[in-house]
């Protein structure tokens, strides 16, 4: 618990710099999901007709935006995820990434960690309950895990796993 709360505090070790692919990564997959939650918002306000893939099979996009799942806590699923990549690109713009506040690296992981947790519940959802998957909220969720995996060097930035000794 030590660890968890040096790592989160302002202070402490400098926070280590990350290679550059890393962060024009974490930017490019984080515009990726920003768009294609754009998108499945207006189709939620619009219509779900609009959305390419509508059918009636397994893939039917109109079915799985429609469905009961497609709303958490009376919250449209579409703007909650455009509100999660909202902010994921803020976090995830270069300035974010050569800040020295180590509380916007652990919140970067954090979220990633919350949205896969997110995904992992709208996936089981889709196949489980509404029997059809949406192709455009695939792709969010594969953009999701793929951020989750370039976020695997934020413990290292922020000095997790170095000397467990002065952890104590």
């Amino acid at each position: 618990m030590q660890v968890l709360t040096r790592a989160a505090r302002a202070e402490g070790p400098p926070v280590e710099p990350v290679r550059r692919w890393r962060i024009v990564l974490s930017m490019v997959l984080s515009l990726a999901g920003l768009g294609l939650s754009t998108y499945l918002t207006i189709a939620h306000f619009a219509g779900a007709q609009i959305l390419e893939c509508a059918g009636n099979g397994v893939v039917d996009c109109t079915k799985v935006t429609t469905s009961p799942q497609s709303y958490v806590f009376g919250i449209p699923v579409a703007i909650l995820g455009l509100g999660y990549w909202v902010v994921m690109t803020a976090l995830n713009s270069p300035w974010a990434w050569r800040a020295a506040d180590r509380r916007i690296h652990l919140a970067r992981l954090v979220l990633s960690v919350v949205g896969i947790g997110f995904v992992l519940y709208l996936v089981s959802a889709e196949l489980l309950i509404i029997k059809a998957i949406c192709l455009y909220c695939t792709g969010v969720h594969i953009v999701t895990f793929a951020q989750l995996l370039v976020m695997s060097t934020v413990p290292a930035m922020l000095g997790w796993g170095g000397d467990r000794s002065e952890a104590r």
